[in-house]
């Protein structure tokens, strides 16, 4: 489904465009697991386009309480914003036309985008839906410009190499899901944009107080932080300890808080960039 590109709300801030703007739907965004629903918000002559994912619609999970992935999206946001990265839309919780739920604003894609698997130019084929930053290639180590992740499975008994990007962007992406202990960052939730901009999404199963931590961005697994990631986990770690922390306190219960404050701990404590624990998938599949 094809959305118009945003108009920029001048003097009214995208948090209040989403929360006191008018919300029409459009249509539904079916390829989603839950109620998604892709929508305008028009607020003071102002307007954007957005997505909205209504309480309603999300489905039961066995490891996550019932009616809470509203508020992790929206968590998983203000911990984004707290870094300074700016990873995720602007989301907040709002009413809706069919009750509570988050509210994100739409990113629209670059005008060209990676067809369904064209050559990388390294003898790799670029996923659809990876936004250009995953292959699968036949090689036994990736390229330069490229991190491992594992090997997949491509019919007939064949494997090959699945690598993404040696990317600044999807590496402090991998610094957030560490926080956040996103359980499913695929490659589908991996949103360019023609500035330049990467954008993260779809982040309903996060910060649980157990390890869960699954994605594709695993190429810089037991490797020292970045000196800008430790800035950033030391940003964390004081407004944890303040604003931050109340906020999420009205989000994630508290021992998701807790173990979110862990997180960042261990993280400075290590210095390095966290490995598969072993005791949970460490990969979603299929990898969009």
């Amino acid at each position: 489904m094809s959305a118009p590109e945003r108009i920029p709300p001048r003097g009214v801030s995208e948090a209040e465009l989403l929360t006191e703007g008018a919300l029409t739907v459009r249509g539904r965004i079916r390829e989603a697991s839950n109620a998604v629903l892709l929508c305008d918000v028009s607020h003071e002559g102002r307007e954007a386009t957005c997505v909205y994912k209504p309480v309603a619609g999300e489905r039961p999970l066995w490891d996550f309480p019932d009616g809470t992935l509203a508020q992790r999206e929206v968590a998983a946001y203000e911990v984004s914003e707290a870094t300074g990265w700016g990873l995720v839309p602007t989301t907040v919780l709002r009413e809706g036309p069919y009750g509570r739920g988050m509210c994100q604003l739409w990113i629209e894609p670059p005008d060209e985008e990676p067809g369904d698997g064209h050559d990388d130019g390294d003898g790799g084929q670029v996923i659809d839906g990876g936004a250009g930053l995953l292959a699968l290639i036949d090689a036994e180590e990736p390229g330069e410009g490229w991190k491992a992740i594992g090997l997949a499975e491509v019919g007939e008994g064949r494997t090959a190499l699945l690598v993404h990007a040696d990317d600044e962007r999807l590496r402090r992406l991998a610094v957030l899901d560490a926080v956040i202990n996103n359980a499913d960052r695929k490659g589908g939730h991996l949103l360019p944009t023609s500035g330049g901009r990467l954008y993260g999404i779809d982040h309903g199963v996060t910060f649980n107080a157990e390890n869960k931590l699954r994605t594709l961005l695993w190429g810089w697994a037991g490797e020292k932080l970045t000196a800008e990631a430790v800035e950033a986990l030391e940003r964390l770690r004081e407004a944890l300890g303040g604003p931050l922390g109340v906020r999420l306190g009205e989000l994630i219960t508290a021992a998701e808080l807790d173990a979110t404050r862990a997180r960042v701990a261990n993280l400075l404590a290590s210095g390095r960039h966290p490995e598969p624990s072993g005791e949970w998938p460490a990969i979603p599949w299929p990898p969009v």
